[in-house]
């Protein structure tokens, strides 16, 4: 029914159509190197024959002679067949792998087209400039709030007062410090009580020593 159809103009899938035309050459061309192996076959048997009878029987050698010569014009008629049909074969072959890139290549522009939808330049560049605007909205929204409230209200004057309170206090303080630290005598005077030191411990030798005679007698 699908072939009666076809016949009279029934609409068939082009794939498919030339999926069998291929299947049908390929065919065809397995029966034509059967077809010449065959040949081939025959053409070597008359061959041998017409050497066993070349001097025996020249007659039946000629025989198989033109036998093998017919064979011969055949075959190399069916090579020009194959040769037809193997180039059909690779035209089809050809032809369906560009209708398929070329179908695949459609399908993917069409599914491109609906990713895009309505989209157009000046509707991506509007939105690139909303993004922006609302990037640097965003920025100083941030900015503002990392700063103080308080910030503006502050009175400088007032600030550098109590920074100069503040200096004072911190020189009053040094000061007082500076009454309680024991002095210190320069490295000569201290040389001199040390050179001193010894004279003294002679002394009270002295006195012990008086002391010890006083207490003998």
């Amino acid at each position: 029914m699908a072939s009666f159809m076809s016949y009279f103009g029934g609409r068939r899938d082009p794939k498919s159509s030339a999926r069998d035309a291929i299947v049908t050459l390929r065919q065809q061309l397995q029966m034509i190197e059967k077809k010449e192996e065959y040949l081939q076959k025959k053409i070597d048997e008359e061959l041998a024959k017409a050497k066993q009878n070349a001097v025996s029987n020249k007659a039946v050698a000629t025989a198989a002679l033109r036998r093998k010569k017919a064979s011969e014009a055949e075959l190399d008629r069916l090579a020009g067949t194959r040769l037809q049909l193997e180039m059909q074969v690779n035209t089809l072959e050809s032809a369906n792998l560009n209708a398929e890139t070329m179908a695949a290549m459609k399908k993917g522009a069409d599914a491109l087209k609906t990713i895009h939808g309505n989209m157009t330049m000046d509707k991506v560049d509007a939105t690139m400039n909303a993004v922006n605007e609302q990037r640097e909205l965003a920025n100083e929204i941030a900015d503002t709030i990392s700063n103080p409230i308080y910030g503006d209200m502050l009175d400088e004057d007032e600030l550098k007062n109590e920074l100069a309170e503040l200096e004072q206090d911190a020189l009053n303080d040094r000061l007082m410090d500076a009454e309680h630290v024991p002095v210190h005598l320069p490295p000569g005077a201290t040389k001199v009580q040390e050179r001193q030191q010894p004279q003294q411990e002679t002394e009270e030798e002295a006195e012990l020593r008086e002391l010890q005679a006083s207490l003998a007698m």
